[in-house]
């Protein structure tokens, strides 16, 4: 029986089929707003804050909503892969299909390369209101000065077993410094001076590998040091997720971001969608190189959404 080639058009159906499968699987999602674009940038105007109900006394009164304006370019990205010829018969299928879901993986993965680097850079990069993304200052009319930029001082927290370093924290402190951020996020207002996330009952902690084990159990254990039930596992539908980031250098800092809500704290920003196109069966380059080539091609880029549903902490 002869050797079955693997078409170019089988290789990319492959390709589009594990992207569609790898999607949703991270913590990308949980935080950031896709959106779609069809030009170079993309402006995102945040009108403000709708007023709050008041007791109609007299007539209507009317408010117009503030402007704020923040802009996200879209830049082009690619990853080409080569193949020989004689790698698309049928007895080596199985390394074609490992090669092509590995780069439907890397592929996504580019989205935590870049939402990696905008959190990482959060704390020296502006966003919408002109602050940095994790400041210590932010103000908006009538939201007063907030801070999302906390430090915890993780020896002063309740605990039973206390840690010698912020780098490696205690499952009860890593508790308390993150609900020092979820009560920072609950206490945010907008520029009415409203509440922002009153009704939030969803957080996503993002760490780096080093506090991973800390803040795992921090929030799913039944039990934490001194035999005292887990607070977090208590409040009905109230959760924190934690999610795991090789990607972050921190060391002693985390971050926790409102994963429930439709204007997220980042923006994940897609002009074309991704595209696969081939230089195979019956092409010069075939026919030169007795090798195929495959190429993936995307225009994206992210930015910064609500600094309000986020909050960075540094243990000290």
């Amino acid at each position: 029986m002869g050797a079955e080639v693997l078409s170019s058009r089988a290789i990319m159906g492959m390709f589009y089929a594990a992207l569609k499968q790898a999607e949703g699987l991270s913590w990308i999602d949980k935080i950031a707003l896709e959106t779609t674009s069809d030009q170079d940038s993309e402006s995102y105007a945040w009108l403000g804050q709708v007023p709050a109900f008041r007791e109609w006394i007299g007539e209507r009164q009317s408010k117009g909503l503030r402007d704020f304006n923040y802009t996200i370019k879209n830049k082009k990205y690619e990853a080409t892969i080569e193949f020989g010829k004689n790698d698309h018969t049928f007895d080596k299928t199985p390394q074609v299909q490992k090669r092509i879901a590995e780069l439907a993986l890397r592929t996504n993965a580019h989205w935590a390369s870049l939402m990696s680097t905008l959190i990482l850079n959060g704390a020296s990069t502006v966003c919408y209101d002109g602050q940095f993304y994790f400041d210590t200052d932010h103000s908006e009319f009538d939201s007063g000065t907030q801070d999302n930029d906390i430090s915890v001082d993780i020896s002063t927290l309740p605990a039973s077993v206390h840690a010698t370093v912020a780098t490696a924290p205690s499952a009860e402190e890593m508790q308390g410094a993150i609900l020092k951020a979820v009560q920072a996020i609950y206490g945010f207002k907008d520029d009415r001076g409203e509440p922002m996330n009153e009704m939030a009952n969803r957080f996503l902690v993002m760490v780096p590998m080093g506090l991973w084990p800390a803040a795992l159990k921090a929030v799913s254990l039944p039990l934490l040091g001194g035999g005292e039930s887990n607070i977090v596992l208590n409040q009905g539908n109230f959760g924190i997720d934690v999610a795991p980031n090789a990607r972050l250098t921190w060391t002693d800092s985390f971050a926790v971001f409102r994963s429930d809500e439709n204007s997220l704290a980042l923006i994940k920003q897609s002009r074309s969608g991704v595209t696969m196109s081939a230089k195979a069966e019956g092409s010069e380059f075939e026919h030169d190189t007795d090798r195929h080539q495959y190429g993936v091609r995307a225009e994206r880029n992210v930015g910064y959404g609500l600094w309000q549903h986020a909050c960075y902490v540094t243990m000290v």
